[in-house]
């Protein structure tokens, strides 16, 4: 079963830019790559670390633990050390408040 839980304001997240956002113990990355957002994860599959804490350039954060960078609309694993995708979720915007879809 899935729900839609709000997470932010949509003008809180401006091209370029990223928020940490958790529900219940998952935290979540917010990006925003040229105006459409989407949302990962905050967890390097390769060792667990924080991918917000890296850098986020034309749609791909770099872990900056070890370097491995992911596509944040896809969750991809582009390089090593990484291989595994770390997992996305469906994002909406609803009278100007961003939603993730969270299955339970």
């Amino acid at each position: 079963m899935s729900r839609w839980v709000p997470v932010a304001r949509e003008d809180e997240i401006p091209p370029g830019g990223f928020k940490l956002v958790e529900i219940g113990d998952s935290p979540l990355a917010l990006f925003n790559v040229d105006g459409a957002l989407s949302c990962i994860e905050d967890l390097c599959t390769h060792d667990g670390g924080n991918l917000v804490e890296g850098d986020f350039e034309d749609g791909v954060v770099t872990c900056p633990r070890h370097g491995a960078r992911f596509d944040v609309r896809t969750g991809e694993a582009l390089c090593l050390p990484a291989v595994a995708p770390t997992p996305v979720h469906a994002v909406r915007i609803r009278e100007g408040m961003v939603e993730i879809e969270i299955t339970d």
